[in-house]
This record gives C-alpha cells, sequence and structure tokens, in this order.
C-alpha cells in the first residue's frame, strides 16, 4: 500500500519538464531528483516527500526517450505516478528503472494537489482519503509488478539468473 500526499501537474508535460536538459550530465537519480519539476513548480524538489504521489493529465512523459526523467521521479523517493495517460516509451522506462506507474483517468482529473492518497498497485486501486472517492486502474500483470518490485528489469534479470 502507497500512501501519499498527491501533487498535480498538467497534460503534455515533457521530460524537459521532469528533468531540465542542463542536469543531464548525471544518471544519479538522486542528484536528478533535486531538480525534478522544477520548471513546473520551483518548490516541488523540496516540499515533495517520499510516498508522496505525482498526478497527471494526459501524455505525461512525453518527448525524448531519456530515462533521466523517472530516474529523477523515483530519486525523490516518489511512490508512484498517477496520470490519465502516458507517453508510451515514458511508460516502458519506468517499468525498466522500477517506477510504479497507473493509468486512471478519473483519479487523475479528480485529484487536486493536497488530497490523501492510498493506492494498492497489486489491485490497481486508488483511494482518494480527501474526498472519500475511490478509482480503479488496471493492474499490472504479476510479471510486471515483479520487475517493479524487484527496482527494475536489470535487478529483476539478476535475480531470475542468480536462481538457476
Amino acid at each position: 500500500m502507497i500512501k501519499g500526499t498527491a501533487y498535480k501537474f498538467g497534460d503534455n508535460v515533457d521530460t524537459d519538464q521532469i528533468i531540465p536538459a542542463p542536469y543531464l550530465v548525471t544518471t544519479d537519480a538522486r542528484e536528478l531528483a533535486k531538480h525534478c519539476m522544477e520548471t513546473a513548480d520551483a518548490d516541488f524538489p523540496t516540499k515533495a516527500k517520499p510516498g508522496d504521489i505525482l498526478v497527471a493529465g494526459r501524455n505525461f512523459g512525453c518527448g525524448s526517450s531519456r530515462e533521466h526523467a523517472p530516474l529523477a521521479i523515483k530519486g525523490m523517493g516518489l511512490g508512484l505516478v498517477i496520470a490519465e495517460s502516458f507517453a508510451r516509451i515514458f511508460f516502458r522506462n519506468c517499468i525498466n528503472i522500477g517506477m510504479p506507474i497507473l493509468e486512471c483517468p478519473a483519479a487523475a482529473q479528480d485529484t487536486a494537489t493536497g488530497d490523501q492518497l492510498e493506492v494498492d498497485l497489486d489491485k490497481g486501486e486508488i483511494r482518494n482519503v480527501t474526498k472519500g472517492k475511490s478509482y480503479k486502474a488496471q493492474a499490472f500483470p504479476p510479471f510486471m509488478q515483479q520487475i517493479i518490485r524487484a527496482g527494475g528489469l536489470m535487478p529483476y534479470v539478476k535475480q531470475r539468473i542468480a536462481k538457476r
């Protein structure tokens, strides 16, 4: 169960907004986190806390295919990202680095910054505690949940090889 405060952003948030290009000189997630979403909200890197939840509109993560964007979000320790929809390459990059995400248009539209959310990733259930509403997102299939729990595709593959 993930519990946290929601931070809401709009539609078409591209990877340059998630992590501005001048900071792409590293792949250190903690360094990238210091600048995550700062073009949309300069205080976001300091006010969002581990476990909090980034909520966005349509086409979140559009733009370049760099993995730095989901790494910056993961580096902040955010619990997950909920959006109306994700750009496909961003969606896949999140799975590959072990960053949980859920597509749920109703939850994304109804959520406001400051709402308290509870999310059961295994079931795809999102509860807005502040508004007393519940939503159902498409849960990931078990093998994708295993990749996320392992911390990403590479740790997942290493675990599988070690079991042989």
